[in-house]
């Protein structure tokens, strides 16, 4: 009798480790694989983020790319690829022959980073203004005055020339915006989208003529910079503790990100383009799985709290932005006053307008 029972009880626990093994199969998740701007690795690393989708059924795997670098990628076996704007999702949606409209969960404006002392510098030269600082304490947010940041630009101006540099040391040398490589880097890409767009009299480039006609102008821009970076991740970090040049192009998310986390903003400042672009984070999905993640991350929620978590826009009611951020409009321009957006170029023109900086 001792034997039977023995052996039924070892059934017993063979059967429910089957049992458990079957429950877990119904739960299991479907891998989605894809190909994103770095920008948006932290968003799909985050274990809220992770936990939302596999609450839908999805296991996300990423790897990160200049979003400009995309169409060079073989993303055969790949179900969605997720650049950080329009033109270059487009490109991708030809390139691959894919079906149905991109969509586009979230966006980000871009602005420049910069420290307090270049940022007042700048603001006594009439290259910025500042906003009104609160509670007594320095300003930090304001907008960057493109005119005529790119007159100086245009005249290599060097921060010795401006008044008020004599006790900064840091300042020294040419004037200038560091961003990312326009070739390979979308937030680079598009801010030659903008800087052209003021440049030539608020027109926007379609044609070699008017590429033409800022290419010197754009170049400048680029090449004064030597080495650039692919991405932007790195730059803001490199910003952010305290090495690096005194004025960085990122994406508003990475800022709003920042404070929404707490961390230390030293003297950062926000300044807004006064004409600026942003970025539309667009999903092109390669698979219906793709598309799934896709729909999910415009229209699920939680997936759109986490996304203002990480600092993004989410497309359509800013209600959710808005409350977030509430405590932090020192530096956030939550309706973006006074901000012009430029068009895009088309992709064809942007790619021909980055290579022409390196020539």
């Amino acid at each position: 009798m001792g034997i039977v029972l023995a052996v039924l009880l070892i059934g017993g626990v063979a059967a429910a480790v089957v049992a458990g093994r079957d429950k877990d199969t119904g739960t299991a998740t479907k891998t989605v694989r894809g190909v994103i701007g770095s920008e948006k690795a932290e968003f799909f690393a985050d274990p809220d983020v992770v936990r939302a989708l596999a609450a839908e059924g999805l296991t996300v795997k990423t790897e990160t790319s200049g979003s400009w670098a995309m169409d060079r990628s073989p993303l055969k076996g790949y179900d969605f690829a997720f650049p950080s704007s329009k033109a270059p999702a487009d490109e991708l949606r030809n390139t691959n022959r894919t079906d149905g409209a991109p969509l586009r969960p979230f966006y980000s404006p871009l602005v420049v980073v910069a420290h307090r002392n270049a940022a007042q510098v700048l603001a006594a030269n009439g290259l910025a203004t500042l906003n009104d600082g609160t509670a007594g304490k320095p300003a930090t947010s304001g907008k960057l005055l493109m005119e005529p940041y790119l007159d100086a630009a245009a005249d290599d101006r060097t921060w010795q020339q401006l008044k008020g540099t004599a006790p900064h040391a840091e300042l020294r040398g040419t004037v200038f915006v560091n961003s990312t490589d326009p070739v390979s880097s979308n937030s680079g890409a598009l801010f030659l989208a903008a800087a052209s767009y003021v440049a030539d009299g608020g027109r926007v480039a379609s044609d070699d003529a008017a590429i033409a006609r800022t290419a010197p102008l754009m170049k400048k821009l680029v090449q004064v910079q030597g080495s650039q970076q692919t991405s932007s991740d790195a730059p803001f970090r490199d910003f952010v503790s305290g090495v690096g040049n005194p004025l960085v192009l990122v994406y508003e998310s990475q800022v709003a990100s920042l404070l929404l986390r707490k961390q230390e903003t030293g003297d950062l400042v926000v300044l807004y383009p006064d004409t600026t672009v942003s970025s539309d984070h667009t999903v092109v999905p390669l698979t219906e799985p793709g598309r799934e993640l896709g729909e999910l991350l415009s229209t699920d929620p939680r997936l759109r709290e986490l996304a203002v978590r990480h600092g993004f826009r989410p497309q359509g009611a800013a209600a959710e932005f808005t409350a977030a951020t509430a405590p932090h409009t020192a530096f956030i321009d939550q309706r973006l006053t006074g901000v012009r957006q430029a068009p895009v170029p088309t992709a064809e023109v942007l790619r021909a307008m980055a290579r022409r900086t390196q020539s």
